[in-house]
């Protein structure tokens, strides 16, 4: 029987095969790699001495979680307070921006085309020029944010409509924010990340927006629903399939974010500080820069049970939009 199997299914298996290999070398084994290493004590460069790391077990697992004195640990809860936080800032202005530009760009209006492109131009933009370019902009004396912000027309403005006060040092000079350091840093990340992404969301809510039957409507308008009323009950329901796609794609790519806070505080995973630091610059520099691999692997291998568990998550919430789209 299993003989017959093999001759009506050999081509179609050899057909796959070279993907399954493919898979099992780019995937799982990688996988197995990392959590074996996840319980060695690798604090060498050389494969050599990865080979012949002695065996710990779980560790490095309870160095990061239970230890409190580690200074590992105590990194490592700010970097998931941190990216919970952006994670959920990205995500959510990615998502107001891009609807907003697509009910904008939706319209007939002339110059339409050229309008759209032009929106897309920060989408094109490599993440890690943005971070180099951002990380200029947030400078405290020479950025252009400040120089902006701090115009003397603009503090009399912000000052007469808000009543904003500025701080003043002993000689009468205005004090600027200082946004790479201190409380004001994930601000400094979230909003390049936003501006970096925010036209993927835009095209998408685009999409979306051209699959809605005009019908629908007018068929609202004859019976006197306003825009707004159109707006909460057509639209924002009819998107729900595209909200949930862009949800998915904010939490795995901003959870995994790298490449803007890498180049803004330096190349090679420069520390942002407690109040900007993510989880993959974190991993990152424990290890590459304090070559500690074994804590390195044990906190990705915990990263992924734990995305794994927020995906489905996300199924269960998004599924039955997800069907009927």
């Amino acid at each position: 029987m299993r003989r017959d199997v093999w001759s009506a299914y050999k081509v179609p298996l050899l057909f796959v095969a070279p993907a399954v290999l493919g898979l099992l070398f780019l995937h799982v084994f990688p996988i197995v790699q990392g959590l074996v290493l996840s319980m060695l004590e690798s604090n060498k460069s050389t494969i050599e001495q990865y080979l012949h790391a002695p065996f710990v077990g779980f560790e490095n697992y309870k160095q990061i979680l239970f230890s409190s004195d580690s200074q590992i640990r105590q990194g490592l809860f700010d970097a998931i307070r941190n990216t919970i936080l952006y994670t959920v800032f990205v995500t959510g202005g990615t998502i107001l921006l891009g609807i907003g530009g697509a009910l904008l760009v939706h319209r007939n209006f002339k110059g339409r085309a050229v309008a759209r492109t032009l929106l897309l131009f920060s989408w094109i933009i490599p993440s890690y020029v943005v971070g180099m370019l951002w990380g200029f902009m947030w400078q405290q004396e020479e950025g252009i944010v400040n120089q902006l912000l701090f115009d003397r027309m603009h503090l009399d403005v912000m000052t007469s409509w808000i009543g904003v006060h500025w701080d003043y040092d002993a000689i009468g000079n205005l004090i600027k924010p200082r946004w790479l350091t201190g409380e004001n840093t994930l601000w400094a990340i979230v909003i390049p990340t936003v501006w970096r992404f925010w036209p993927f969301a835009m095209v998408m809510f685009l999409a979306g927006l051209s699959s809605i039957p005009k019908e629908i409507y007018e068929a609202a308008a004859m019976d006197g629903a306003k825009k707004s009323e159109q707006f909460f009950h057509i639209t924002l329901p009819l998107l729900r399939p595209v909200i949930a796609m862009i949800v998915l794609q904010g939490l795995i790519t901003n959870v995994y974010s790298f490449n803007i806070v890498s180049m803004m505080f330096g190349n090679g995973a420069g520390f942002p500080g407690k109040y900007g630091d993510l989880l993959m610059p974190n991993i990152f520099r424990n290890s590459f820069q304090m070559w500690n691999f074994g804590v390195g692997a044990a906190m990705s291998s915990m990263l992924m049970v734990v995305m794994m568990v927020v995906v489905m998550l996300w199924y269960r919430r998004f599924r039955e939009d997800l069907s009927n789209g």
